[in-house]
């Protein structure tokens, strides 16, 4: 199926849709953003004017069946990521959903079942797999600088948030049965992908999950063990309420004859390092950092490109993070 003008509805248009995604769909060539969807009518009337939507909607069907949106961006919690992809690609429109794909992988099957059923095309937001640092990170793998490429390792350890330790605040992303599990979910989903568009799918993994705050339900410290098809093994660690001197964000790659170390979410830079010493590479972003997947995205379903984040790699990444928490949920 080809599309000439992609005409996007966004269901949900929350905090992620301001600046990281929203105005990427009215920016990107062949691509506008003509609807939008909050539940609080008030705040979807603001998103419109303020972002210059002409339609919105304060239910999910309203939006799904308006004739001019052909494409839909789902930007809710992962709760119902499920429902209304699903509910979308019924009613015969692509979907570009937001990370992590659902709620957990049963629902990511689904999802990828309907997809096939339909003939719809199904996208996820994991746009690390576009971003210049990352693709750099790949180009200098694979091109051989720092030799066999042998392990990975995950750190992201930063302190709770003012919310986090404000026991009465209401944080979705800490709510298993909104967001499957916790911080781990949210952001750590974006790191197992990019490994998985690195080197491969990961086919091995064991983790432990734990609550060391006891600020909220979910979990708030991990650590994982992994092997990718590639052969290349890996570790991680991550955890949400360490004291700030802990802090720590990297994700560095260990090879024969080198290694490189790029942040996961700090913007700074790449640093290359081998026998002949450290070499700095900076990166500029685009001004809305999904941009480039969702030209992407747009490209594909006009038929002009191929995808690198598609439901079948992303749900992938949901089933890794499953086996990882797997015993504290159970």
């Amino acid at each position: 199926m080809k599309f000439d003008q992609i005409n996007w509805g966004i269901i949900g248009c929350g905090n992620v849709t301001e600046v990281k995604s929203g105005p990427a769909f009215q920016k990107a060539e062949h691509s506008s953003l003509v609807a939008v969807m909050r539940r609080d009518k008030e705040k979807a009337a603001d998103y419109a004017k303020r972002h210059g939507v002409p339609k919105w909607y304060h239910q999910a069907d309203g939006l799904i069946n308006d004739p001019e949106v052909n494409a839909i961006y789902i930007a809710t919690p992962p709760d119902t990521h499920a429902q209304y992809a699903i509910q979308a690609m019924r009613a015969g429109k692509p979907v570009y959903v937001e990370k992590p794909m659902a709620l957990n992988h049963a629902e990511c099957q689904q999802m990828i079942e309907v997809s096939k059923e339909t003939g719809m095309p199904l996208f996820v937001a994991y746009y690390r797999r576009t971003l210049p640092a990352f693709l750099k990170m790949k180009e200098l793998v694979e091109s051989g600088v720092i030799g066999k490429p042998i392990s990975v390792s995950i750190t992201l350890v930063k302190g709770a948030s003012e919310q986090d330790k404000n026991t009465s605040n209401d944080n979705w992303r800490v709510d298993p049965k909104a967001a499957g599990a916790g911080y781990f979910f949210d952001l750590a989903s974006h790191q197992l992908d990019y490994l998985d568009f690195l080197f491969g799918p990961i086919t091995r993994v064991a983790g432990t999950a734990v609550n060391r705050s006891g600020l909220y339900r979910a979990e708030d410290t991990v650590v994982a063990s992994f092997a990718m098809e590639s052969g290349v093994v890996g570790n991680g660690l991550w955890s949400f309420v360490a004291d700030e001197s802990a802090t720590k964000d990297d994700l560095e790659i260990i090879g024969t004859k080198g290694k490189i170390n790029l942040p996961s979410f700090q913007h700074t830079d790449l640093k290359l390092t081998t026998a002949k010493g450290t070499l700095s590479f900076s990166f500029q972003n685009p001004e809305n950092i999904s941009y480039n997947l969702v030209d992407q995205v747009v490209q594909s379903l006009r038929g002009e490109a191929e995808c690198v984040s598609t439901g079948v790699s992303a749900a992938r990444t949901n089933w890794v993070m499953e086996q990882i928490v797997q015993d504290y949920y159970h």
